[in-house]
């Protein structure tokens, strides 16, 4: 039997309110999108075009656990009181110095990220 991502991460795939994609029921906020446009970057380069695209999105709803809202103000994150995960060049880094836990991606080539035929500028 092959496992999804919810799986093999064993985390709780939830229904979505307004879009067909599941959300994680672990994470503490979460937002359900809608593609609006896909821009293609870097079109007139022959290496990357194709490659490289920036997805816009419209946020269609907010799930945000209450224990991490304002007191008070119902539609408001209390920043003192959720501490998001920040992927940040591969690596996990919390609001505080220094990173937080190893990242699987982090460990990952930066050469495997080029597309073929790429060579550095000189």
């Amino acid at each position: 039997m092959r496992k999804n991502k919810f799986g093999i991460s064993e985390l709780t795939a939830q229904r979505g309110s307004r879009v067909s994609a599941p959300r994680a029921l672990e994470c503490p906020v979460q937002m359900e999108a809608k593609v609006v446009h896909v821009h293609e970057l870097a079109a007139d380069d022959a290496v990357w075009r194709g490659n490289l695209v920036a997805i816009e999105v419209r946020i269609t709803h907010v799930h945000a656990d209450p224990k991490i809202m304002m007191d008070g103000h119902p539609n408001r994150v209390d920043p003192d009181k959720w501490r998001p995960l920040i992927m940040s060049f591969q690596e996990f880094y919390g609001l505080a110095p220094g990173k937080l836990q190893r990242s699987e991606l982090g460990q990952i080539p930066e050469v495997y990220y080029r597309p073929p035929g790429w060579t550095p500028a000189s």
